[in-house]
């Protein structure tokens, strides 16, 4: 099996873009929120119990999942959020390791914006990577990316982990203030340091394919 890093951070701090440039240099990249998104598209694995727990409310015109929908219901109420994640999380899990498993690169990361939080992957991932950025970039990203409002974003940020803790319990950071170059540069010192583990650890070769 691969050399697994969890890659994660709060919302806003630019996984998305780091895993790119991860994938740049032949990283496989494994990102829960795409498999959350395959699974409640239209036909997706997760619909059923999601219709069954919150009714046709939570449904969009094509039958996938209306995400805004069950975002405001999700954040509005603790629990509602509960059931959601006891729908989702064990489908996730279990996508996510037979990825892991079936990745032919000498590492993989797997992107899950709650690693922290979860008790679900301790077993899989090798290493923690969090994508850090100040907070203001967080919420201001967020607003231009999803159109959401300072008070929606910190509402969400307020769900995750505190930065600091995040920090505190990360292997690895990748600073993600600045501009694109200067992210690049530490993700390639990284991707050496992660080759070097791989081989270390599950004796495959130095390089990607």
């Amino acid at each position: 099996m691969a050399y697994c890093v969890g890659v994660t951070g709060g919302i806003g701090s630019g996984k998305s873009s780091a895993a790119a440039l991860f994938a740049g240099f032949g990283a496989d990249i494994i990102d829960t929120d795409d498999i959350a998104h395959e699974l409640t598209r239209t036909g997706g694995q997760a619909m059923p119990a999601i219709i069954t727990a919150f009714g046709n409310r939570t449904v969009a015109a094509d039958g996938g999942l209306d995400r805004n929908a069950m975002r405001e219901i999700a954040f509005a109420d603790p629990s509602q959020r509960k059931i959601l994640e006891g729908i989702l999380h064990p489908m996730i899990r279990a996508e996510a390791r037979r990825r892991v498993a079936a990745s032919a690169t000498p590492y993989v990361l797997l992107v899950v914006p709650l690693l922290l939080e979860s008790a679900g992957y301790p077993d899989l991932v090798q290493r923690v990577l969090v994508i850090d950025c100040d907070e203001s970039v967080q919420i201001r990203r967020t607003m231009q990316r999803s159109g959401l409002s300072a008070e929606a974003v910190r509402a969400i940020m307020a769900a995750q982990l505190p930065r600091q803790q995040r920090l505190d319990l990360a292997d690895d950071v990748l600073h993600n203030d600045g501009d694109l170059p200067a992210l690049r540069q530490q993700v390639a010192t990284l991707h050496e340091r992660y080759l070097n583990l791989a081989k270390m650890t599950t004796g495959t070769p130095g390089n990607t394919p």
